[in-house]
């Protein structure tokens, strides 16, 4: 029986992705760039946000040089905003440390805001033909199978016994390939809800395929009920129906984000906005709920829509509120149910 990285190798030659376009001139800016949007997001969604991405900020110089608001604006609806900051803060010290240059080490790129040991193996193999493991969701999946790894990968215990599975499977030979392979395996033959077992190379040695059993393999995540929360967007607008969004703390839900004011109860008007002016007569107007799930828990957003006469233009600069006209919003980062509000109320104007 040949080796597990021979038979994979052999696959992705003839079978692998090979026109992405993070496969085209693979720098480590390139590389790093499609790592951490590849976390958690498809990659479909992501190919788009790359280009585009890539396309206004075209190495890491132009990126650690860029208004945050720039870079998160050009995230927006990839989610998981923490990794656009920690994606510019990165650069910033890439520039400022390393002269442009990223580490050529594990260590190195561990340093990095929002490098992760995976992370760091992809930009070491893929774009510097390194040897160094990874373990994305797609290799996770792929190694729990094929060796019949218990428990879900989330634990210490099953997480240590993949790491060296990983580091055990990965050639000296070919790395680059060889980590495309196999993330290209998991995301195309072994995925998570049809396994196509009866294309995939490794299926000879796959104790989860032996004892059909693929679906038990990686264990999955013990399940408890999502906390439901509630909230209220008070959107204040104006005679010219521009409305005023606040930029939220770079710490928590939307950090850095430009967000309309939050308050728990509806009766309530955010003390950040007591001197911004005086209401108009027309009673405020309530707009369809909007439901949001975020890993921990699920929101209801519930948007308050009041007309006000006037505002003074002071306080926005202050209390970094700025008035946006919803027909063109300038470049900053909008959560998504923002955006949709927005796209409402252009409707209705």
């Amino acid at each position: 029986m040949t080796s597990f990285s021979t038979r994979l190798l052999d696959w992705f030659d003839h079978h692998g992705r090979h026109d992405l376009p993070w496969q085209k001139s693979k720098t480590p800016y390139r590389v790093w760039l499609s790592e951490i949007m590849l976390q958690q997001t498809q990659v479909q969604t992501v190919i788009p946000y790359f280009e585009k991405f890539l396309e206004r900020f075209p190495s890491v110089d132009t990126l650690a040089a860029a208004a945050e608001d720039d870079v998160l604006h050009l995230w927006t609806g990839l989610g998981y905003y923490a990794r656009a900051r920690n994606l510019h803060r990165a650069a910033k010290l890439v520039v400022s440390e390393y002269q442009g240059q990223f580490p050529a080490t594990l260590e190195g790129l561990l340093q990095l805001p929002g490098i992760g040991r995976s992370t760091a193996g992809a930009i070491l193999s893929l774009a510097m033909d390194t040897r160094a493991p990874i373990l994305d969701g797609n290799v996770k999946r792929v190694l729990a199978r094929h060796n019949a790894v218990s428990g879900w990968p989330g634990t210490a215990k099953t997480l240590n016994k993949l790491w060296l599975l990983a580091e055990e499977y990965t050639p000296t030979d070919r790395v680059a390939d060889y980590t495309q392979g196999i993330m290209d395996l998991g995301a195309t033959l072994c995925t998570r809800g049809t396994p196509r077992c009866q294309d995939c190379p490794l299926a000879d040695t796959c104790r989860a395929h032996s004892r059909s059993e693929q679906a038990q393999f990686p264990g999955k995540k013990p399940r408890k009920a999502l906390p439901e929360r509630e909230t209220y967007f008070v959107i204040l607008q104006r005679r010219d129906g521009s409305v005023l969004l606040e930029k939220r703390p770079d710490q928590g839900i939307w950090g850095g984000l430009w967000c309309f004011p939050e308050t728990p109860h509806d009766n309530n008007l955010p003390a950040s906005l007591a001197a911004i002016g005086a209401l108009a007569g027309i009673p405020p107007v309530t707009l369809d709920p909007i439901k949001h799930s975020f890993s921990h828990y699920r929101l209801t957003i519930r948007p308050i829509l009041r007309q006000i006469n006037r505002a003074t233009e002071g306080v926005a600069e202050v209390n970094c509120l700025r008035w946006v006209d919803p027909r063109k919003p300038t470049n900053m980062g909008l959560p998504a149910p923002v955006t949709q509000i927005l796209k409402t109320l252009v409707l209705q104007q």
